[in-house]
């Protein structure tokens, strides 16, 4: 059985090393991070994920699992590598390939010969190509290595069914050989196998992933135009999602997309296209609606009240989605930047998020530790995120909580007839009707 090692235990690398070992496979996840390192020998996962730890502690205990920061041996002695580093996001837009490089470039001078190369990060078309010449202008003939691109298609919070059952394996090879050692190593997978060339490949995985945030942004485009129309966007929805020509994933309308993905992808696609003198304009359009979208409701409240300076809001999920504790790219994040900037006093809560988001924010925010705390006598609150913990708060929780209920709901957590229900409210979501039930105007407002 060949030995497998992931460079890099994010996300991708830790779920798919994790994964691999759940179906047999014997794997090494490797990483320069003494402290994840640490950590993951005593079976706790750096990142929240469910079901991702007790899997690795499972495989840790069945020997089929394994971890270390001697990043040198674990090439040395791999039959398989993925290389399952980031590629964040530069200024211009592009996908930076630093750490890509200095993987690759440890791969040329340790990996054994026939060790196979398996892209898992997300990398911009013709990368692949690029980074197997790289390695091989480092090695003697004899010694050249294969590369293969097998892009990810896991979904943050439900990583590990994405991974174990997820709807495809995409495999860019050159070789039949390839092929067939990458049929090996996902042969306790069940998912339908497609293989095609490297840059088809790459192409697969960016055009995948900014079909999804197209889709979100079209909703959510439509959805404020049945603001402007009366129509509501929960049955305009429900109409589009049961054509099985359009499904109702993505579908639900809100205040934008976030995540290490979505974001990065658009643009890096984007950047791509111009480079080669293409105007992708679809893909424009999706960055363009959804930079808007992020803010539309601090818009909304600031042309409510006149100014959010000295108010006092809370903020009810600041991940980028309910199932992971990731802020990044998190519409939350950056409208609390700009509720601090407007001189707002915020309290912010996150059933998961929180230490991220002190990470972040330190004492300009305050924090606490339930839905209801956060609530507790506010007169603003912005809903980013719709987790359980939060879209199960009653309507009436608001009315006894707060000191006046103004609420700005981005992910239309609650039914809008319901806080109609309330005797003083005032209540905007995404696409549907706006609930306002004072007999105040809202700017004025005593504080």
């Amino acid at each position: 059985m060949e030995k497998i090692v992931m460079a890099g235990v994010g996300y991708v690398g830790l779920v798919t090393g994790t994964s691999l070992a759940q179906t047999g496979k014997t794997v090494v996840c490797a990483d320069i991070s003494e402290s994840k390192i640490t950590q993951l020998k005593e079976g706790v996962s750096p990142i929240y994920e469910p079901g991702l730890e007790a899997m690795i502690q499972q495989n840790i205990d069945r020997g089929t699992l394994g971890f270390t920061i001697d990043m040198t041996r674990a090439y040395r002695e791999a039959d398989v590598i993925f290389i399952c580093v980031g590629t964040p996001e530069q200024a211009d837009g592009s996908a930076s390939l630093t750490y890509i490089y200095e993987v690759a470039e440890d791969i040329a001078n340790y990996a054994k010969k026939d060790t196979l190369i398996v892209m898992k990060s997300t990398v911009p078309v013709g990368t692949n190509q690029q980074v197997k010449a790289f390695i091989n202008d480092r090695r003697d003939a004899e010694n050249a290595l294969e590369i293969v691109s097998a892009p990810e298609f896991l979904s943050q919070g439900t990583a590990v069914n994405d991974t174990l059952h997820g709807a495809r394996i995409v495999l860019g090879v050159e070789t039949e050989q390839a092929e067939m050692r990458m049929r090996a190593v996902y042969s306790g997978f069940k998912q339908p196998v497609v293989v095609t060339d490297l840059v088809s490949a790459e192409m697969i995985k960016y055009a995948s992933n900014d079909f999804l945030a197209l889709k979100i942004s079209f909703i959510n485009d439509i959805a404020n135009l049945c603001e402007k129309l009366g129509a509501n966007i929960d049955g305009v929805t429900q109409g589009m999602g049961l054509d099985p020509r359009i499904g109702k994933q993505f579908l639900n309308a809100g205040v934008g997309y976030g995540g290490s993905c979505f974001p990065k992808d658009t643009k890096a696609l984007y950047r791509l296209a111009e480079d080669v003198g293409y105007d992708l304009r679809t893909v424009k359009a999706t960055i363009d609606v959804n930079q808007d979208q992020i803010y539309k409701l601090l818009h909304q409240a600031k042309q409510d009240f006149g100014s959010l300076a000295g108010r006092s809001v809370s903020v009810l999920g600041l991940t980028f989605k309910p199932g992971t504790d990731d802020l990044r790219e998190s519409p939350a994040i950056w409208n609390i930047f700009e509720l601090i900037k407007d001189g707002a006093d915020v309290t912010v809560y996150d059933p998961v998020g929180m230490e991220n988001a002190r990470s972040i924010f330190q004492d300009r925010v305050a924090y606490a530790d339930s839905a209801l705390a956060a609530i507790s006598d506010t007169e603003i609150c912005f809903i980013f995120t719709e987790w359980p913990e939060i879209v199960s708060v009653a309507p009436s929780d608001f009315s006894e909580k707060m000191r006046s209920v103004h609420i700005y709901d981005g992910r239309n957590c609650f039914d809008v007839a319901e806080m109609a229900a309330l005797e003083e409210v005032h209540y905007v979501s995404i696409g549907r009707p706006k609930v306002q039930r004072y007999q105040e105007e809202l700017v004025g407002l005593s504080k």
